[in-house]
C-alpha cells in the first residue's frame, strides 16, 4: 500500500485553492466561488494543533463516536466539536445528553454541509445511513477534511474507487471503522496467520448470527416535525416516508442498506480478507438465501449464504447470515472460523481468538483483549497528525475491498445466479454481465450527485 503524500501548508493551498476547491464546495455550499476559494481548514496548521471534530448521524453509533472523542479529548489533542443530523429534535437531544454526562457543549447543525464549510472543523465521522458515505467522504475531503467513516464505506462498489480518488487527490486521511484492526488480539491472531500457525490458510468463513425480528410494515405517515427527509433521503430516491425507514430498519431496505452482510458483517469480510492476506476481489460469486420466518416490509434476505472464490489464489471465503435461533460455530456467533491445513483458528466478536490444531484439536495461542475502538480512534488521530496513510489500520482501499465483498454477495443474491468477476477491471464478465455491472452503482438524485471527477 502507498504511503500518502507528505502533507504541508503549500501542497494544501496547492491542492485546494481557486477553481479546485470552489468546485469541490460547490455541491455542498450556496457559498460564492470567492468565498470557497478563502476556505483554509484547521488542519492545514501546526500538526500540534488541536484537532476539532464534528460527528455525523447521531442517533446510536454516532454517539459512540463523540464518547470515544471526548474520552481521547487529552491524550490525543482533540475536541469533539459539533454534532449533525437532519433529525434536528434527535441531534439537540443528544447535545443535551453529552452535556449533562460529560460537561461538553457541541454546535448543533442539522445540514452537515454547513460544517463542511467551516474552516474551524478539521475532520468529520460518519455515522449517518450507508446510502451517505461515499458522497460524505468524497465531499469532505473536497472540502479538506479528513474523515472516519462507519462500515460499509460504500452503498456501491463504484463509490469505493471515487473515494480512493478523492482520498488521495486531497490527501486526505479516511479512516473504515472496521475496529477489529486494531485490535491487539486480533492483530496477534492475523500474525499467527502469516506465520503459519494453523499451516497453509485456504478458507475463511465470516459469521453473522444476529436475532432479527420481525419489522411489520408501518406503512406511509407523515414526516415528522424536524425531520430534513430530503436530506436524509440525500442520493437516494425520494420515497414517502415511512417509520420503518428512520432511524434504524433502513438497513433492510436495498435503496439505503445492504443488509447484515453489509451491516455487521463488513466486520467479518474484512477480517476474511485480511487473514487470507487478498487484497483483491473474488473471480467467481455466488449467493443464496431468503427471507423464511417474517412477512413484514424487509427486502433483504433474512437468511443469505455466500461463496467468494480465488481459484488463482486457491483460496475461498464462505460468509452466512442467520436471523433467529441458532447453533453458535465453536463459540462464535459473530466472527471469524480460519481453516489451515495444520488446524484453525476461531474468532469471536471483536477481540477474541481461539486456535486449534491437529488432528485432535489440541488447543494452541488464544488471546482476548478489549479496547480496540479507542485503539482505531487514536489510529485515526495519529495519521492525521503524521499526514500518513502508510500507518493507518483502517485504509481507505480496504474499506473499499471489504465493502465490495459484501456488495457482490448481494448481486448475486438479487440477480440469482453465480457470476463471474474481473477483479483488475472491477467488472463483471460473460452471460449477463451488462444486468450485473447497471448494479455496480445506482442512479443519484440531484442534487446529491457522485462526481465522475472528484
Amino acid at each position: 500500500m502507498k504511503k500518502g503524500v507528505p502533507h504541508s501548508r503549500r501542497n494544501f493551498l496547492r491542492s485546494a485553492t481557486g477553481t479546485a476547491l470552489a468546485a469541490a464546495i460547490a455541491p455542498v455550499s450556496a457559498m460564492a466561488a470567492s468565498e470557497a476559494a478563502s476556505i483554509l481548514p484547521a488542519s492545514a496548521r501546526g500538526a500540534n494543533d488541536r484537532l476539532r471534530i464534528a460527528v455525523l448521524g447521531v442517533n446510536q453509533r454516532g454517539v459512540t463516536h463523540c464518547e470515544e472523542i471526548i474520552g481521547l479529548a487529552q491524550k490525543a489533542n482533540v475536541e469533539l466539536a459539533a454534532i449533525a443530523d437532519p433529525d434536528l429534535p434527535l441531534a439537540q437531544k443528544r447535545a443535551a445528553e453529552l452535556e449533562k454526562k460529560f460537561g461538553v457543549k457541541v454546535r448543533i447543525e442539522q445540514d452537515f454541509r454547513r460544517l463542511f464549510e467551516d474552516k474551524n472543523i478539521d475532520a468529520v465521522t460518519l455515522a449517518t445511513p450507508n446510502h451517505w458515505h461515499a458522497l460524505q467522504t468524497i465531499w469532505a475531503c473536497q472540502a479538506g477534511k479528513d474523515v472516519y467513516v462507519e462500515k460499509p464505506a460504500t452503498h456501491n462498489i463504484h463509490e469505493g474507487k471515487k473515494m480512493i480518488e478523492a482520498a488521495y487527490k486531497y490527501n486526505r486521511i479516511v479512516q473504515h471503522g472496521v475496529q477489529l484492526r486494531s485490535s491487539l488480539a486480533i492483530r496477534e491472531a492475523v500474525d499467527h496467520l502469516k506465520n503459519g500457525l494453523i499451516g497453509r490458510v485456504y478458507m475463511s468463513r465470516g459469521l453473522v448470527f444476529r436475532r432479527r425480528g420481525d419489522i411489520g410494515n408501518q406503512g406511509v405517515s407523515a414526516i415528522p416535525k424536524g425531520l430534513n427527509y430530503d436530506l436524509w433521503c440525500g442520493p437516494a430516491p425520494m420515497r414517502p416516508f415511512s417509520k420503518n425507514l428512520v432511524h434504524y430498519n433502513w438497513h433492510w431496505h436495498w435503496n439505503y442498506g445492504n443488509g447484515d452482510v453489509g451491516n455487521q458483517g463488513i466486520h467479518e469480510t474484512d477480517l476474511c480478507m485480511w487473514g487470507l492476506g487478498i487484497e483483491e476481489l473474488p473471480e467467481h460469486i455466488t449467493s443464496m438465501g431468503g427471507k423464511f420466518l417474517w412477512d413484514d416490509c424487509k427486502e433483504v434476505p433474512e437468511v443469505q449464504t455466500s461463496i467468494y472464490h480465488y481459484p488463482k489464489l486457491k483460496k475461498m471465503i464462505q460468509f452466512e447470515v442467520r436471523h433467529w435461533n441458532t447453533n453458535l460455530e465453536d463459540g462464535a456467533g459473530v466472527g471469524n472460523i480460519f481453516y489451515g491445513d495444520k488446524g484453525y483458528m476461531v474468532v469471536k466478536g471483536y477481540g477474541t481468538y481461539e486456535t486449534y490444531l491437529g488432528e485432535k484439536r489440541e488447543k494452541g495461542p488464544a488471546r482476548s483483549e478489549s479496547g480496540e475502538l479507542t485503539l482505531h480512534f487514536q489510529n485515526w488521530f495519529d495519521a492525521i497528525r503524521a499526514r500518513d496513510m502508510g500507518i493507518q489500520h483502517g485504509p481507505v482501499q480496504s474499506g473499499h475491498l471489504s465493502s465490495a465483498l459484501a456488495h457482490l454477495g448481494n448481486i448475486s443474491y438479487r440477480l440469482g445466479r453465480q457470476l463471474r468477476f474481473d477483479p483488475v477491471a472491477e467488472r463483471f464478465i460473460g452471460e449477463g454481465e451488462n444486468e450485473a455491472n447497471a448494479m455496480l452503482s445506482r442512479d443519484y438524485r440531484a442534487p446529491y450527485l457522485l462526481p465522475d471527477v472528484v
